[in-house]
């Protein structure tokens, strides 16, 4: 028998309560404290712009930006219901903008599309820090991807507030616990710092009380995608970040954010971003196809390996043999593509204005049994303008493929928006 998902999702916060009951957790009130004598936030500016927009108004859009951790049930939900307690007048609209497998640069270049075409946003909560990581994005991506999701956040509505989250995974307790500053993390910290937002360390929370003794990773968390306990303890960090937010309140820091942005940490993060689609690319971009190149209206895949939302049934432009070339105009500092990454899934090469031929390999590590939404940067860095690109599926790929298959769901322009 199948249940209507609002039924099911009923039925797991239901589980998620009941939990912690048993853990006594069931108070888990902002007031509960770590074991120790400090806590993993900082408030820098705090959140006085949305606390000010959510009594006056009685209402707020609240967006949650993010891979798997925050696409599926738990921690989200929780802070949905705490802020529904903190302001029990205020109408909000929730937006669940996670997307598993997802860092900063694939969620710059969404941001737009998933998150402020809803409306205005009051308050954003943004985490990367796992995906960035793990995906192998370089510390300049980190920093561009992260910035780009900020700096256009803000762009469009200064009195945002945006929170950033740095969730816990093996590789990063390892290094705190060498007394460490995981790499992602301090590059994230950067951007928080340099726009004066909160941030929560919940990778050195987590850390440092399983090694005080109160729970365990793999009983109590098991996996970086946390169990219900684990989701409830962000959810409860969360909550002493708005209590100590609410106490140390600065009504001016609502006014001041109307203030100018400070320039950007580096001119070239993806703040200008764009996801464009295969059927604009060949009717508005000036694209020459080969002759090995098609539109899919509906891409999907005809094996049994997995897929992420809204990288399925969508228009696609496909090449599967070697030496498929094309050819496409556009305008911006920036050029990349965003890709279904599967079993079959080859190597792109490229260039830029007639310059020397480049190697991008799509196939990653999770290829062999999921089609994985994979954004690569082709040029990050050139001048503003117009500009030329070419591709060409290479005749090797990586040894692990069954093929030499390229999907190109988006096209990622960095730049200012052409008519």
């Amino acid at each position: 028998m199948s249940y209507p998902r609002p039924y099911l999702c009923t039925l797991w916060l239901l589980f998620v309560n009941l939990w912690l009951l048993h853990a006594g957790w069931a108070n888990a009130r902002a007031q509960a404290q770590t074991p120790f004598d400090y806590d993993y936030f900082e408030l820098r500016d705090g959140l006085a712009a949305c606390d000010a927009h959510f009594k006056q108004h009685k209402q707020g859009r609240v967006a949650f930006l993010g891979g798997s951790i925050t696409a599926s049930s738990g921690w989200r939900e929780l802070v949905c219901k705490e802020l529904e307690r903190r302001y029990p007048d205020t109408h909000f609209d929730f937006i669940n903008a996670g997307i598993p497998s997802l860092g900063s640069t694939p969620g710059a270049f969404r941001l737009a599309r998933d998150v402020l075409a809803k409306g205005q946003v009051d308050l954003l909560f943004a985490e990367a820090a796992v995906n960035d990581d793990t995906n192998g994005f370089s510390e300049i991506e980190q920093l561009r991807g992260m910035e780009g999701i900020v700096r256009q956040a803000l762009l469009s509505n200064p009195k945002m507030n945006v929170v950033l989250l740095h969730f816990a995974d093996p590789g990063k307790m390892s290094e705190i616990r060498d007394g460490k500053t995981p790499v992602v993390i301090a590059n994230h910290e950067r951007v928080a710092e340099h726009y004066r937002l909160p941030s929560i360390n919940l990778a050195k929370e987590v850390t440092e009380r399983i090694d005080a003794g109160e729970f365990t990773w793999e009983d109590d968390f098991r996996d970086l995608h946390p169990t219900p306990f684990g989701h409830a303890l962000y959810a409860k960090s969360l909550a002493r970040m708005f209590a100590a937010a609410r106490d140390s309140r600065d009504p001016s820091k609502a006014k001041n954010k109307d203030t100018e942005l400070p320039p950007p940490l580096d001119r070239f993060s993806y703040f200008h971003s764009q996801l464009i689609s295969p059927l604009i690319i060949v009717e508005k971009q000036g694209a020459v196809l080969g002759s090995d190149w098609i539109i899919e209206e509906k891409w999907q895949p005809t094996d049994q390996a997995g897929t992420r939302p809204g990288f399925v049934n969508v228009p696609a432009l496909v090449a599967v043999s070697p030496g498929a070339t094309l050819s496409l105009k556009f305008e911006g500092v920036g050029v990349g593509v965003f890709v279904a990454s599967g079993p079959d899934t080859g190597t792109l090469e490229f260039r830029v204005d007639e310059g020397d031929w480049q190697r991008c390999d799509l196939f990653t590590q999770w290829s062999p049994g999921l089609h994985l939404p994979w954004a690569k940067m082709l040029a990050a860095e050139l001048a503003p303008g117009s500009h030329v690109l070419k591709l060409r599926v290479a005749e090797a790929n990586d040894p692990r493929s069954q093929g030499h298959a390229v999907r190109i769901i988006h096209l990622l322009v960095n730049g200012l928006p052409t008519e």
